[in-house]
């Protein structure tokens, strides 16, 4: 039989919307039923997961909404309601937006499990002179006071701009552009998967995308420790963050001032302060007041009581009347 002429260009058609109609359907992307409110979410995709979580025991108390996260290309979707974003936003957006600073989340080096690079400084460590010559481009370096690296290595970081990286290159003094390496285009995950197939392979990466479900680090990674406490060499204790609790333990637990060498920053939601839909305003009260619950399991830190700011975002709820 000739299939191809019983293809006609209304089946065609037809052929196209149910195949459009099952990829949405098994994303939830564009599940909505009829009538049905839409909220969307956006930003950072190393929070992706989280905010899944939360959608789903959101949704226990209230289902008439549908939540969907809808990925970042090169740039934010055109619509949508919530901004995920791992790095403090300018001051002139800040003016705009109402936020919730749900968690924190540490950034650390991380090499191939099989190179030698890790074999070396999984056990010794690095410390900041270490990490501002391995990963950034400075001109005004002293050539003469740079440390001997024990074993090959090849840098990789990401290509476009993103929250990690301007904040692992600002909290050592230098902007993305500094960064050395290769640049790898897309999310952490591309990054990861370049590290695994280069055997002389390190990056850095939010303990989001470091550790799993269950705490351990990712498959084929080692986290390679530093000088927390800054008196420039690396202690038995500092070496043991092989698994997330362990982190909690040292960075969630200490002051904020006694951390160093290790970048800490803040994850938050927003929402446009004249704009905001009333059902993006709920999901972020829940959020503010839930959310917290569920950090630890993916990889993020609970924020400082100080930084919470849950009464803020609350006086801006009252604002709008909710």
């Amino acid at each position: 039989m000739d299939y191809k002429r019983l293809l006609t260009p209304g089946l065609l058609v037809v052929a196209l919307q149910l195949l459009t109609s099952y990829a949405y359907g098994q994303h939830g992307t564009s599940t909505e039923k009829p009538n049905q409110k839409v909220i969307v979410i956006t930003g950072a995709r190393a929070c992706y997961s989280v905010i899944e979580r939360w959608i789903d025991e959101y949704s226990k108390t209230n289902s008439s909404v549908q939540i969907v996260v809808e990925a970042r290309g090169s740039n934010d979707p055109q619509k949508y309601d919530i901004l995920a974003e791992l790095y403090e936003h300018p001051a002139e957006i800040r003016e705009t937006r109402a936020y919730v600073n749900v968690g924190r989340y540490a950034v650390f080096p991380v090499a191939n499990a099989t190179s030698a690079f890790a074999k070396i400084y999984a056990e010794e460590g690095l410390t900041r002179q270490h990490i501002n010559q391995i990963f950034f481009h400075d001109i005004f370096a002293d050539k003469e006071k740079e440390k001997t690296i024990k074993a090959p290595y090849t840098v990789y970081t990401r290509l476009q701009k993103a929250g990690v990286p301007q904040v692992f290159s600002r909290y050592f003094g230098y902007e993305q552009k500094d960064i050395k390496g290769t640049g790898i285009a897309g999310a952490d995950s591309h990054l990861i998967k370049a590290l695994l197939r280069d055997s002389t392979g390190i990056t850095y990466l939010p303990t989001a995308s470091i550790f799993q479900i269950n705490g351990r680090v990712h498959e084929g990674l080692v986290v390679i420790p530093a000088d927390l406490n800054g008196n420039n060499r690396i202690s038995d204790d500092e070496k043991s963050i092989d698994r997330f609790d362990k982190v909690i333990d040292k960075i969630e637990n200490a002051s904020a001032a006694d951390i160093k060498n290790v970048p800490v920053d803040y994850f938050h939601l927003s929402i446009d302060k004249k704009s905001a839909k009333a059902d993006a305003v709920d999901f972020l009260k829940w959020v503010n007041e839930n959310g917290h619950k569920y950090l630890h399991e993916y990889g993020f830190l609970l924020p400082e009581p100080k930084r919470a700011d849950k009464e803020k975002f609350n006086e801006f709820v009252s604002q709008k009347g909710r």
